[in-house]
C-alpha cells in the first residue's frame, strides 16, 4: 500500500508541475518575458527527466525488481587488456550509482597481476537498484588502440558482467551449514582499502552445488562472512530459477544457450567511437558520456523491450 501510494503521490507532483510550467509559458509567451521563458526550459528538461524515470519504475515487473543489486565483474579474454577493461567497467557502474542516488558497497576485490581488475563484487543499494541493472548482465566487448600494446594495435576485451538481486530473509533459501567450506585468508588488492593485515577475507565453498564465493573489504572477518553468505544466498537463488526455467524450456522445445562470446554490448573506441546494444539496437555515439556513466538509455530501451514483449 505504501508503494502503491508514492506512486500515485509521484504521478500528481509531476501532473501539478507540468500544468505549473504551462501556465507559466503562457505567461511567458504573453508578456514576452525572455527570463521566465529560459528559466522554464530549464524547468522542462528536469521535469522530462523525471517523467522518463517515472515511466521506468512502471516497467518493473520482476519480483525482486525493487531489490538491491549484487554485482559482479569478470575479466574475460584479453590478459591485462580485459582486466584494464574491467576497471573501466567498475568505474562507469560507480558513476552511474552515484548519479543515480545510490549507494555502493564494495565486497571483493582481485587485482590483475600487472594493471586493472581480475574480479570484483559490489551491492548496489537503492530503490530497483536490481531493476535497472539485471539489463546489464551478460558479456561487454571493447574494442581499441591498446595502451598496453608499444605497437599501437587495436585489440578486442571482454568481460562478464553478472547481476543478482539481494535475497532477503523472506525468501526461503535453505543453505545447510554442513555443506559449507569456510576458509579465511589475508586481503589482497591494489592498495589502500583494499589490503588488511589480518586474516579477514572469508571463501565460502557449497560442496553439493561447487558453488564459491568470495568476500574481502575493509571490514571485519565476521563482516565479510556475513557478505558472503549474501552473494552465495544470491547465488543459489539464481540456480534455483535457471533450474526452473531450464525444465520450461525443455518443455517448449530448442533451447540455445548464450555462449561467452555473444556479447550484449560492443564499446568501439577506434577507429570510431560508438557503443551498440545489440538487443535494442541503441547506438550512442558519445563514448566518453557512457563511460562516465551515462547508461540510462540503454537501461531503458532493455526494460521497454523486455515489457512489451
Amino acid at each position: 500500500m505504501s508503494s502503491l501510494k508514492d506512486e500515485i503521490e509521484d504521478y500528481e507532483n509531476l501532473l501539478r508541475d507540468a500544468l505549473y510550467i504551462r501556465d507559466m509559458l503562457e505567461v511567458a509567451e504573453e508578456e514576452g518575458d525572455e527570463e521566465i521563458l529560459k528559466e522554464m526550459e530549464k524547468e522542462l528538461k528536469r521535469l522530462v527527466k523525471r517523467v522518463e524515470n517515472f515511466e521506468l519504475v512502471t516497467l518493473f515487473s520482476g519480483e525482486h525488481d525493487a531489490k538491491n543489486a549484487i554485482v559482479s565483474l569478470h575479466a574475460g579474454a584479453g590478459g591485462t587488456e580485459a582486466q584494464d577493461w574491467v576497471e573501466m567497467l567498475l568505474r562507469m557502474y560507480t558513476r552511474w550509482a552515484e548519479n543515480s542516488g545510490y549507494e555502493v558497497e564494495m565486497m571483493d576485490y582481485v587485482a590483475g597481476e600487472e594493471a586493472g581488475i581480475k574480479s570484483v563484487t559490489f551491492m548496489v543499494k537503492g530503490l530497483y537498484a536490481y531493476g535497472k541493472l539485471k539489463c546489464e548482465a551478460g558479456v561487454h566487448r571493447l574494442i581499441r588502440i591498446s595502451p598496453f600494446d608499444a605497437s599501437g594495435r587495436r585489440h578486442t576485451s571482454f568481460a562478464l558482467v553478472s547481476v543478482l538481486p539481494e535475497i532477503d530473509e523472506e525468501i526461503e533459501i535453505n543453505i545447510n551449514p554442513e555443506d559449507l567450506k569456510i576458509d579465511t585468508y589475508r586481503a589482497g588488492g591494489a592498495g589502500g582499502q583494499h589490503v588488511n593485515k589480518t586474516d579477514s577475507a572469508v571463501r565460502i565453498t557449497h560442496i553439493p552445488t561447487g558453488i564459491v564465493v568470495q568476500c574481502q573489504n575493509e571490514r571485519s572477518q565476521h563482516a565479510n562472512r556475513i557478505s558472503a553468505m549474501k552473494i552465495l544466498a544470491a547465488r543459489l537463488y539464481e540456480l534455483k530459477q535457471k533450474e526452473r526455467e531450464d525444465n520450461l524450456q525443455s518443455l517448449k522445445g530448442e533451447y540455445k544457450e548464450i555462449a561467452w562470446g555473444s556479447q550484449i554490448r560492443t564499446y568501439t573506441l577506434n577507429p570510431f567511437t560508438l557503443i551498440k546494444d545489440h538487443r535494442t539496437g541503441v547506438e550512442i555515439g558519445n563514448a566518453g558520456a557512457v563511460l562516465d556513466g551515462e547508461i540510462d538509455e540503454f537501461i531503458y530501451a532493455c526494460l521497454k523491450q523486455k515489457a512489451f514483449k
